[in-house]
């Protein structure tokens, strides 16, 4: 049953123009001024989402984008401001790269974090899509099996300095403590100072949602991010999660400790919401289809989409086929409404659900469509503000 409504706001700047035939991806350069008004805008909408009864803001961690799409490059430190200028609004972490972070490091920030915030920061982590950022510091990515195997070999060291008072760790990348000599004696174990006090949830999106990632997240009870494209609409990765957790011995229902992400736009007619939606849908398809994050689309389409409009020659998918799948909903308020009690009906055990304004969706719009889910669509579903 859907009792928490959430959603990701991966760090955009308000664009001066959207779609196809607007400035392409790889032309975009903000300035520094520019590129931090993003905290104003982030601020805004975790004051609103606070007020309105959303239960998470998710953020996501990027970094070196000038083009202006995810400028966002420490959640923890946003997530400690953010719990500050509001009541009762959790601040995700969707999702700390792991392999840009030293574990210990991480979970030393995140147990402050905890702390200071009161337990309103969500913990999660994430193995990283742009090799801008994780090569640049110095981890795999290209070589998927070893940025695979460093992050769970981190997610492990994580684990163990939140849950164990002395830990110790001896695998592949790390060794911790070193056997080095310290005020008279060796060192053989550590201790985080300090360790979370409120919260050990942990999230972690699911792409691949092979039989190893899946069996990883569930022995240590990390729940899943599933995006809303076709393969979730066939209970795919959902099924899965499932699975997994019954081969762990867990009884987990359908949907359990996961959330479905959507991606929408509500107007007083499916008309005005689809044409409104179109050139945010572009944008979004510009940014994402050439990191492989597009489903179904050709290497033609995806070289397409780097140029300034001519999609139609090329048959890049519009936004009505990933509608048609599930992923994407343009409509009224009525529509969502209907649409997420389908889902409700299809995995009894999920309780969140991931409702996002598409990528570069300006301020002013993010705020209004947030307003219209809280008046006319979480009621549905007995939520309160």
């Amino acid at each position: 049953m859907i009792t928490k409504f959430v959603t990701v706001y991966p760090g955009h700047v308000d664009f001066p123009d959207h779609g196809q035939d607007a400035t392409p991806a790889n032309e975009r350069r903000f300035s520094n001024e520019q590129l931090a008004q993003v905290f104003e805008k982030t601020e805004t909408v975790a004051k609103a989402m606070d007020r309105l009864g959303y239960d998470t803001l998710w953020l996501a961690e990027h970094h070196f984008q000038h083009e202006g799409y995810e400028v966002i490059p420490n959640l923890l430190m946003a997530a400690v401001h953010l719990a500050h200028v509001t009541e009762r609004l959790k601040i995700g972490c969707g999702f700390n790269i792991t392999p840009m972070w030293h574990p210990l490091r991480l979970a030393e920030d995140y147990a402050l974090a905890d702390i200071l915030t009161k337990g309103r920061t969500v913990f999660g982590v994430g193995r990283g899509y742009h090799t801008r950022e994780v090569e640049t510091f110095g981890s795999p990515l290209r070589d998927q099996n070893a940025n695979r195997e460093l992050f769970e070999e981190q997610v492990e060291i994580i684990f163990k300095a939140f849950r164990q008072e002395r830990f110790s760790h001896q695998g592949k990348n790390y060794t911790l403590p070193p056997a080095v000599p310290y005020r008279g004696y060796t060192l053989r174990d550590l201790t985080l100072v300090p360790r979370p006090i409120h919260s050990l949830e942990c999230w972690q999106p699911i792409v691949s949602a092979s039989p190893r990632a899946l069996d990883f997240m569930v022995r240590h009870d990390i729940k899943g991010a599933v995006g809303g494209g076709a393969a979730t609409m066939a209970e795919g990765p959902i099924k899965a999660y499932q699975e997994a957790a019954h081969r762990a011995g867990k009884n987990w229902q359908l949907g359990e400790n996961l959330a479905v992400g959507i991606f929408f736009h509500i107007a007083k007619t499916r008309e005005e919401a689809l044409r409104r939606i179109i050139p945010l849908y572009e944008e979004h398809v510009k940014m994402f289809a050439p990191l492989g994050f597009v489903p179904g689309l050709t290497p033609p389409q995806v070289e397409a989409v780097a140029r300034r409009g001519g999609w139609a020659s090329a048959d890049v998918p519009s936004v009505e086929h990933f509608m048609r799948l599930g992923a994407w909903i343009a409509g009224t308020a009525d529509d969502l409404v209907v649409h997420l009690k389908k889902l409700e009906e299809r995995f009894p055990g999920m309780q969140h659900v991931n409702l996002s304004t598409p990528l570069t969706t300006p301020k002013a719009t993010m705020l209004e469509q947030f307003q219209i889910v809280a008046e006319e669509v979480m009621p549905a579903f007995g939520v309160k503000r």
